[in-house]
Order: C-alpha cells, then sequence, then structure tokens
C-alpha cells in the first residue's frame, strides 16, 4: 500500500488558513501580534488573570529580593509564570465553549471546570514550590 500524500489527509496547509503561508520574519512578527493581542483581550476581560497579573507583580520581585539560591529563585518565578500561562489557556478555553454555545450543556461545564481545576493546580504548584524552596533557604 503506498503511502498517503498530504492532500489525501487533508493536512494541505493551504485549506487550514490564509495565515499558514506566512514564513520567516513576517510570521514571526504576526506570532508576536497576535501573542500581544491575546495577552491585552485576557487582560480587560478577565478577572481572574488581572489578579494573578497582580499577584505575579507582587511574587516575582519578592522571588528576586529573597535570598534563595538561583534554582530556587528560578522554580519561584517559573511557577508564578506557570498560573499565568494556566490562566491563558483556561480563559481560551472557556471563550470557545462560550462561541460555540451560551446554553447550559454537562460538556460545556465540564470543560470549564477542568479549565478551573487546572488552575487550582497551578497556584498549587506555587504555594509547594515557594514553600519548599523558602523552608530549605532559612
Amino acid at each position: 500500500m503506498a503511502d498517503p500524500s498530504s492532500n489525501e489527509l487533508g493536512l494541505d496547509p493551504a485549506n487550514e488558513s490564509p495565515f499558514k503561508g506566512k514564513t520567516g520574519l513576517r510570521r514571526v512578527w504576526n506570532a508576536l501580534s497576535y501573542s500581544l493581542a491575546g495577552l491585552k483581550a485576557a487582560y480587560l476581560c478577565e478577572d481572574a488573570f488581572r489578579q494573578e497579573v497582580m499577584l505575579a507583580a507582587v511574587l516575582i520581585p519578592a522571588a528576586c529580593l529573597l535570598p534563595v539560591p538561583w534554582l530556587g529563585r528560578g522554580l519561584m518565578i517559573a511557577s508564578v509564570l506557570l498560573v499565568l500561562v494556566v490562566e491563558l489557556l483556561n480563559s481560551a478555553i472557556e471563550a470557545v465553549v462560550d462561541r460555540v454555545s451560551l446554553e447550559n450543556h454537562r460538556l460545556a461545564k465540564r470543560a470549564k471546570d477542568i479549565g478551573s481545576a487546572a488552575v487550582l493546580v497551578s497556584l498549587l504548584i506555587v504555594t509547594v514550590v515557594w514553600g519548599c524552596v523558602l523552608m530549605g533557604s532559612f
């Protein structure tokens, strides 16, 4: 049996999106622009993201000022940034679910609840990492 071509698998990039054809610096510039627009939208439209940005604005400088080893400091900062990443993904999931339908549906609730649980787990990671680093440093 012959190998299927990308067209037979429906993998033709030209059929996916008009933006997929961009390459090189233009693609990087577009990606940066879309990322900044996403951060702006999350900050303006998502209360939880704004709260977590405020938390990061306190915790990241604190991690830089505390007398902890470099590895611990890196883990502390990374754990805080992880919360922001997970919140962005959770917000994206919620936006897509709401775009599909605003009707109450068990699968929509499940998707939103799982996204929320991911944020909770990321906040627990911050607590554990900061606790471990601080307890090991003092």
